[in-house]
Parts: C-alpha cells; sequence; structure tokens
C-alpha cells in the first residue's frame, strides 16, 4: 500500500519546512481577529510558526507575521499567540 503524502508547510520566521502537524498556524480573519488556529481548519488567512524559541522572539522583531498575514500585528496579540504556543507544546 502507497503511504499517502503530507503537507508540508515553512516556518514564516526560520522558513524552514516542516509536516503541517509540526507547526502551529496563526489566522486573521476578514474582520481583523488574529488568533492561534488550534484546529487548523479555521477560514481566514493563514500562517505557520515552528514554535521554536528563537523564533519565537525573532517573530515580533522581523514583523514576518504581520507580512504573511497582511495585516498589522499588535504586541499584545504577539504575546497572546507565544503563551498560546508554549500552551500547546506542554
Amino acid at each position: 500500500m502507497v503511504e499517502k503524502k503530507k503537507p508540508i508547510r515553512t516556518c514564516v520566521c526560520c522558513r524552514r519546512e516542516f509536516t503541517k502537524d509540526e507547526l502551529m498556524r496563526v489566522v486573521a480573519t476578514k474582520d481583523g481577529k488574529v488568533f492561534l488556529d488550534e484546529s487548523k481548519k479555521a477560514n481566514g488567512r493563514g500562517a505557520y510558526i515552528c514554535g521554536e524559541e528563537s523564533c519565537m522572539k525573532k517573530l515580533a522583531k522581523s514583523k514576518a507575521l504581520d507580512r504573511a498575514l497582511k495585516t498589522p500585528i499588535s504586541s499584545e496579540v504577539y504575546a497572546l499567540i507565544a503563551d498560546g504556543i508554549a500552551a500547546a507544546k506542554k
């Protein structure tokens, strides 16, 4: 039996490729909400983050998520995303 291919996604911060299951998805909806999508199926523009400490530190500084989601993101949202990813990794 042939194995099914797993989708590959790229971390917006470090630009490394991972399988979709290894990454966390952040979504920006049309009404301006930005949140961590744990189901990985929410509607809206999505971006993937690997969740490594180095990427989390670099994320807000480089504004990579702002560019990927094509919307300005406040520092409070970056903090919520970092907390959500830290909680999900445990």
